[in-house]
């Protein structure tokens, strides 16, 4: 799908800035990267913090900066554009790395995470929502199970490669310097090499029947209660990342007190995102054709699984085969979730319902934080694994109950993919 002047739908048609966004996505991951197997590690052994509830605020401050973040991002990019949202999002996470080198104190850990999660709310947000513009409606998850798959790929990546540098040289600084080289790489990328989008939702909204701009509280009421798949969609994001604040948070605090070493602790902080990075690939595009809701409710249930196994074992081989089938599991749900959100929502507040998703879905890290941490404090890290188990199997439960089991027609007039059948819009790519 084209036009007179230059600008086509489809993933073949823009496959060069398209594979820009992947790689800018890939730094924004490798950003949050960085802390994943250190910070929980160096809340106890440089700051002498003690009880989860404790050392899980970085991680409260992280999930309600990002979610903020991504609400915003979601507006502006409607009204602005793609790219100031972008590059914006980078300059903001440029201090990060250098204030977790020279913290005294863990207020300044608390606030980098402040700046680290609008960096992600605002980066991240805007990367998805740039590749669906480009791609269209025809192949939305597998240009989410792409950008997901460059994004979690890298945070796995980050943090093998900074566990490694932590067990050789020391938690700080070695590691973060890392994540600074990180950010003035997206911030460049981002600046030179990325190109706005906002021609590309204006040619899907001309091909679309309705394309009526609805305000912003119309918007989030929609997403979040009115809706029935994408309120289900909401809750299962929030339940979905309140499972990866667990496994950021607590799980090295849990490993390390089983006696695994830094280095083992960097390889399962790893695997669980890199499984889930490349499992996305190809569940992003099955969801094109399958549907969207089988994968997300197997993915909950697995997942919950996963977690379940994590609590009742003690082994490392067996913490790393909890770790892979969590990955699986998420995989299965991320770019799905995404693209079912993607699919409910009108080309023209396309990216607000995307905010607002993310809004929730990047809850789930501070409520969780929370939730977890007193449960942990109370009953202990094996209780409080458990509980998160049980509300990801209720999540799954809840999306088989309430989101539609084809996939429904875009509010933008477009068809997109349903349960074995065909979409509306030829394939551009």
């Amino acid at each position: 799908m084209g036009n007179g002047l230059g600008i086509s739908l489809g993933l073949r048609a823009n496959l060069g800035q398209f594979a820009v966004l992947v790689g800018v996505t890939g730094l924004v991951g490798a950003m949050v990267g960085q802390e994943r197997s250190l910070l929980p590690l160096l809340a106890t052994n440089v700051f002498g913090l003690a009880g989860a509830s404790a050392i899980l605020t970085f991680l409260v401050a992280f999930g309600l900066s990002k979610a903020a973040a991504n609400l915003a991002a979601g507006a502006f990019a409607d009204r602005l554009g793609r790219k100031p949202v972008l590059v914006a999002g980078w300059l903001i996470g440029l201090p990060v790395p250098l204030l977790i080198i020279w913290a005294d104190s863990w207020f300044w850990i608390v606030l980098a995470n402040v700046l680290l999660g609008v960096n992600q709310g605002l980066t991240w947000s805007t990367t998805a929502i740039m590749k669906i513009d480009l791609v269209g409606p025809s192949r939305r998850g597998l240009a989410l199970g792409l950008n997901e798959a460059a994004g979690y790929g890298a945070v796995a990546m980050a943090a093998l490669v900074t566990g490694a540098i932590g067990e050789q040289a020391g938690l700080r600084p070695a590691p973060f310097l890392f994540g600074l080289a990180i950010a003035g790489l997206g911030l460049t990328a981002s600046t030179l090499l990325v190109r706005e989008t906002s021609g590309h939702v204006q040619l899907e909204t001309a091909g679309a029947e309705a394309s009526q701009r609805l305000s912003w509280r119309d918007v989030f009421l929609r997403t979040t209660l009115r809706d029935p798949s994408l309120s289900a969609a909401c809750q299962a994001g929030l339940v979905n990342n309140l499972n990866d604040g667990v496994a950021w948070g607590l799980f090295p605090i849990y490993f390390a007190a089983a006696g695994l070493s830094v280095g083992e602790i960097g390889v399962l902080a790893a695997a669980y995102p890199a499984v889930w990075a490349v499992g996305q690939i190809a569940t992003g595009a099955l969801s094109d054709r399958v549907g969207r809701r089988p994968l997300i409710v197997a993915g909950m249930l697995v997942q919950a699984v996963a977690i379940g196994a994590i609590a009742v074992t003690s082994s490392f081989g067996a913490w790393l085969a909890a770790s892979v089938a969590l990955g699986v599991g998420t995989a299965l749900v991320y770019p799905t979730l995404l693209a079912a959100v993607a699919d409910g929502s009108a080309p023209a507040w396309r990216g607000s319902a995307v905010g607002v998703y993310r809004l929730w879905r990047d809850l789930g890290f501070a409520g969780g934080a929370i939730v977890v941490g007193l449960v942990a404090d109370a009953g202990g890290l094996p209780l409080a694994i458990l509980v998160v188990a049980a509300m990801t199997a209720a999540s799954g439960l809840i999306v088989r109950l309430r989101m539609a089991a084809r996939g429904s027609r875009a509010l933008g007039g477009s068809d997109i993919p349903s349960e074995g059948g065909s979409v509306g819009i030829a394939d551009h790519r």
